[in-house]
């Protein structure tokens, strides 16, 4: 078994990745992700804040010449689905996850992995990192508690409001359904009423 993810490509995503992995995770217990989070962001001295919902925010100001350019959001949710195999003995809030390559995939040994959303966090983290990347202003926001309650989803909330405050920025929203904010329509469990979104 390779264990080794630090080692695929890109290099940046898939280190972070390695690190998520190894943090105990589940919703309502994302402490020790913040954290990491957080002390990943000071490390670059970088802005950041962690707010009363436990969602994480970082600014990383704009390239040298780019300051005049549209900022641009990134947003992942730092829980993880706590699912196990019924024979795998395993405390979702203290042990952290096996994951390793097999072929063409990397997974878990008995358990979930962990890449929704760990993976998107991974590879925001790698856009602060990188400083070669030349960009116009970026915020990240990690939101807390997506997968039992949506609260990541309301995240999108942010982004909307923050639009309205900033019109200078760009707003990105990346989402594999068609119908953009499907998930917040059909989940949202009436806690994204916020926002109507046809």
């Amino acid at each position: 078994m390779d264990k080794n993810l630090s080692a695929l490509k890109p290099a940046l995503v898939w280190k972070h990745f390695a690190q998520i992995v190894r943090i105990p995770r589940p919703s309502s217990h994302e402490e020790k992700i913040r954290k990491y989070v957080m002390d990943f962001a000071k490390s670059r001295g970088l802005e950041c804040k962690e707010d009363a919902a436990h969602n994480v925010y970082v600014r990383k100001p704009a390239s040298k010449g780019m300051e005049d350019r549209k900022g641009v959001i990134l947003q992942a949710h730092l829980d993880m689905v706590p699912q196990k195999n019924n024979d795998k003995k395993f405390d979702f809030t203290k042990d952290p996850i096996d994951a390793y390559i097999d072929g063409e995939w990397v997974t878990a040994d008995g358990t979930t992995l962990g890449a929704d959303n760990g993976i998107g966090a991974a590879a925001i983290l790698a856009v602060l990192e990188d400083d070669t990347l030349v960009h116009g202003p970026l915020e990240a926001l990690f939101t807390a508690t997506e997968e039992t309650g949506m609260d990541g989803a309301s995240g999108m909330a942010f982004a909307v409001a923050l639009k309205q405050k900033r019109p200078d920025i760009e707003v990105a929203v990346f989402e594999k359904n068609p119908k953009v904010l499907k998930k917040i329509l059909v989940t949202g469990n009436g806690r994204c009423n916020i926002l109507n979104f046809d």
